[in-house]
């Protein structure tokens, strides 16, 4: 199940030490120049390789959503 969550509420789980995965689904040369800290790069022409490069398929998984211009 899909849901919405806050930055303040991803700094909060991140500050407690929560068990999940942050994927960046940037490009790699995005990823390179700046991405969210922990986050593991996944870019959206990857995204069937998922089940290969997640490394817990049991934590939550969280997909920063970025503004564009």
């Amino acid at each position: 199940m899909a849901t919405n969550i806050t930055r303040e509420e991803l700094k909060a789980k991140m500050d407690r030490g929560e068990k999940f995965v942050l994927v960046d689904a940037l490009s790699a040369k995005h990823y390179d120049s700046s991405h969210l800290p922990g986050a593991i790069n996944l870019p959206y022409e990857f995204v069937d390789e998922a089940e290969t490069v997640l490394p817990d398929k049991d934590a939550d998984i969280f997909f920063p959503k970025y503004k564009t211009p």
